[in-house]
């Protein structure tokens, strides 16, 4: 299962509401290069495939496609502010390690 913090479930309506995305949901995937060999890779889409794992939690639906979700089971996704920047951080229970940039790791 993929959860979603309050502060990013948040941060999801206000990107929807500014774009005119509302209704839609987040694609959660995972794409190979970085540093460490995978990245995350986020954005709104209108509606999931019939393969697709799709949640919803905090009122942001969320899909996932077979082959990223054995990377991403047990994921939260959260938003952080902070003195480098903000943006959305996964914690994810499958990590084995992470590069210098802190977008990439390997599983």
């Amino acid at each position: 299962m993929i959860t979603i913090t309050e502060k990013a479930a948040e941060k999801v309506q206000e990107i929807a509401s500014a774009e005119d995305l509302a209704g839609q949901g987040l694609r959660l995937r995972v794409v190979g290069g970085g540093c460490a060999g995978f990245s995350y890779d986020l954005y709104f889409e209108d509606k999931p495939t019939d393969l697709d794992e799709t949640f919803e939690d905090k009122g942001v639906k969320l899909y996932i496609d077979p082959l990223s979700y054995q990377y991403l089971d047990g994921t939260e996704i959260d938003y952080v502010e902070g003195l480098h920047g903000s943006g959305f951080k996964f914690g994810n229970p499958n990590v084995k390690s992470t590069c210098g940039c802190g977008s990439s790791f390997s599983a």
